[in-house]
Formats: C-alpha cells, sequence, structure tokens
C-alpha cells in the first residue's frame, strides 16, 4: 500500500488477493475473470482482480502457494500484459502494476522443480526484503505508540505509552508472529489495563516466551544463587515490587516469589 500510495498509481485501483486462500479453479477466476457459461455456477460475464485493477497495482499474496498451471499464465501475463478470461478467448490488455510477496525461500522452492524459474526471474525485477519483526526492534516502539493510539479511540482509553520496562520487554521478545502478534498483544493489554502506561505485567501472554540473549557460562564458573538473586532482584524493580508481576515475569507463581524473597533476605514487598 505504501508503495502504490506514493506513487502516480494512487488515484488508481489497490486490489490484493491472497493466492493461498481459493482452490485454482476460483483464484484464476478471480485474477483473470471468467465468461458467463464458461464454468458450473458461472451465470454471468465477471471481470478479473486484473481488470479492475487497471492503471493501479495487484497485490499477490502468499505467492508460493499458486499452482504450477496458474503460475504459467501468470507468467504470460507479466511478459506480454494480456490475458483470457476463463472461458475468453479475446485478449485484454490492461496496464498494472503487480506486488508479490511470499514467506517462503522460493529460490530454494525453484531448485526443487516447486516454483517456475521463469516466473521467479520475472517477480525479482524490484526485491524488497522485509526482515522479521525480531530483526528491527527499532520498530517496535514505533508499532506499538501506533496501536496503543489506535486502541485508544476504539476503546475511548486514555492510555499514555509504553513504561521503558515494557519496551525493553518486547524489544527482547522473538515475535513469532511479526506484526500481527505485536497488534494482538496491545489489543490484549489495552483491553485490560488499568494504568496509564503499559507495564510488562500487561503483557503475561508473552512474558513466558521472552528469549534473553545467550548466556554464556564463564570458564571460572558462576553462584547459580546469585545470578537467581539478581534476576529475581530485577524483576521486582520493574514490577514495581509486585510479586506477582515478578512472578510472570520470571515463570513462576508468588509463592515461589514470596519464597525466594526470603530465601534471599529482600525485605517485604508489595503482593
Amino acid at each position: 500500500k505504501a508503495i502504490h500510495y506514493n506513487s502516480d498509481r494512487a488515484a488508481k485501483p489497490f486490489v490484493n488477493i491472497t493466492c493461498s486462500a481459493l482452490p485454482e479453479q476460483l483464484l484464476e477466476s478471480e485474477l483473470f475473470g471468467h465468461e458467463r457459461g464458461a464454468f458450473t455456477d458461472a451465470r454471468q460475464q465477471k471481470r478479473g482482480l486484473l481488470e479492475t485493477a487497471d492503471g493501479g497495482t495487484v497485490f499477490l499474496d502468499e505467492i508460493g502457494e499458486m499452482t504450477p498451471g496458474l503460475q504459467a499464465k501468470l507468467l504470460r501475463f507479466l511478459e506480454e500484459k494480456t490475458f483470457k478470461r476463463v472461458g475468453g478467448l479475446a485478449d485484454i490488455r490492461v496496464d498494472v502494476r503487480v506486488i508479490a510477496a511470499t514467506n517462503r525461500n522460493l529460490e530454494e522452492e525453484v531448485s526443487q522443480g516447486k516454483f517456475r524459474e521463469d516466473l521467479f526471474y520475472r517477480l525479482q525485477v524490484m526485491p524488497i526484503a522485509l526482515p522479521p519483526l525480531r530483526e528491527r526492534h527499532g520498530d517496535i516502539p514505533l508499532l506499538a505508540a501506533y496501536y496503543i493510539d489506535l486502541f485508544n479511540r476504539e476503546f475511548k482509553r486514555h492510555v499514555r505509552g509504553l513504561s521503558a520496562e515494557a519496551t525493553t520487554m518486547l524489544e527482547h521478545y522473538q515475535w513469532p508472529g511479526n506484526i500481527r502478534e505485536l497488534r494482538n498483544a496491545i489489543e490484549r493489554a489495552m483491553l485490560l489495563v488499568e494504568h496509564e502506561w503499559l507495564q510488562p505485567g500487561d503483557f503475561t501472554t508473552l512474558t513466558r516466551s521472552v528469549t534473553p540473549a545467550e548466556f554464556k557460562l564463564p570458564a571460572e564458573g558462576i553462584s547459580l544463587d546469585e545470578v537467581e538473586r539478581q534476576l529475581l532482584v530485577q524483576a521486582l524493580e520493574r514490577a514495581g515490587g509486585n510479586q506477582t508481576q515478578a512472578g510472570q515475569l520470571l515463570g513462576i507463581n508468588r509463592d515461589q516469589v514470596r519464597y525466594r524473597i526470603e530465601k534471599f533476605g529482600l525485605g517485604a514487598t508489595k503482593s
């Protein structure tokens, strides 16, 4: 969308389709359209997305899921800028920008004969590599601020943003679900939050999955008790002394936190 709406095609249509969402015949009909009587239930002529997007942009998501037959037809369109509706005889010429996306390694798919080599190179005119969210931590505060603003308006809340501790926690999380997972985490936190700033404890579904930097055992060894004590102190500080939230950060319950507080003589804190 950013490419489309910042280009000279912005006034023309932007249409998208997920290639894995439909069986081959229906996907072909969605892309190229069909003539009346072309197949069962084709009671009238239908214009496809390529035709309706003339002058604009077509986004083909999950292109790696496209069947070999459709790959050949798409290649023909990219080469000749023309196509036939399903069941049609006349060539239809359109001018569209095609953007394709995939989470597969298409070079491996080509080497395994699962994706057409000629189509792969035809699509790869201007490749854009979008790293997963875990590899671009600097985007997390920006995206979180956007979603906090969005859900403030939607839920009529007045959350001011992420605390420094919550920001650090989100930046260390691996985000296997990428931006969708971040959006869902913010939405869930915004539904339940009772304070002005989102805290680590507001992301209970994530805290157990946070993967810290790999720890290497020093050659001279280390005191396990001391490591445990320091982690407990950090968790309590981050949770503002709240034992329940500190336990959530460490993946243990409040009773286990209390036991360790007594074990290390850390004194009374909030429950």
